[in-house]
């Protein structure tokens, strides 16, 4: 399977990382998980790499709890695509997921199918 490997009806995908000071790069499989607004990236992993919280945002999770969590810009890098997103401060024993805002950020949608990210177009419903 290209991109990564199956994982209950999922897929693993490689993200590269950037630090806040742009010079160190860190690689992970993250699972790409459409259901998530935002990427979720373990504390650890975003503190080592320079990347503070801006804000926290209440989350609302499938039991129905709701806490509050951090929330951080970073850049990231897909198939040698790279765009700024935004990221949950995650728990360090949790993998890093991909969201749907950072599928967005990259124009790329899922192919449940062939469990592969596929590169979209951009739309706009007005004319230029």
């Amino acid at each position: 399977m290209e991109g990564g490997i199956a994982i209950m009806g999922t897929f693993t995908h490689t993200i590269t990382l950037i630090s806040a000071s742009g010079d160190t790069r860190e690689t992970v499989e993250a699972l790409v998980d459409t259901g998530e607004m935002f990427t979720v990236i373990p504390t650890p992993t975003l503190e080592r790499l320079g990347i503070r919280p801006f804000r926290t945002m209440p989350v609302r999770f499938a039991n129905g709890d709701v806490q509050q969590w951090s929330l951080g810009q970073m850049e990231v890098e897909l198939d040698g695509q790279c765009a700024p997103i935004l990221c949950f401060f995650g728990s360090s024993d949790a993998p890093p997921l991909i969201g749907a805002h950072m599928l967005e950020a990259l124009l790329l949608t899922v192919d449940p199918v062939e469990e592969k990210l596929v590169p979209e177009e951009a739309l706009l419903m007005r004319s230029g």
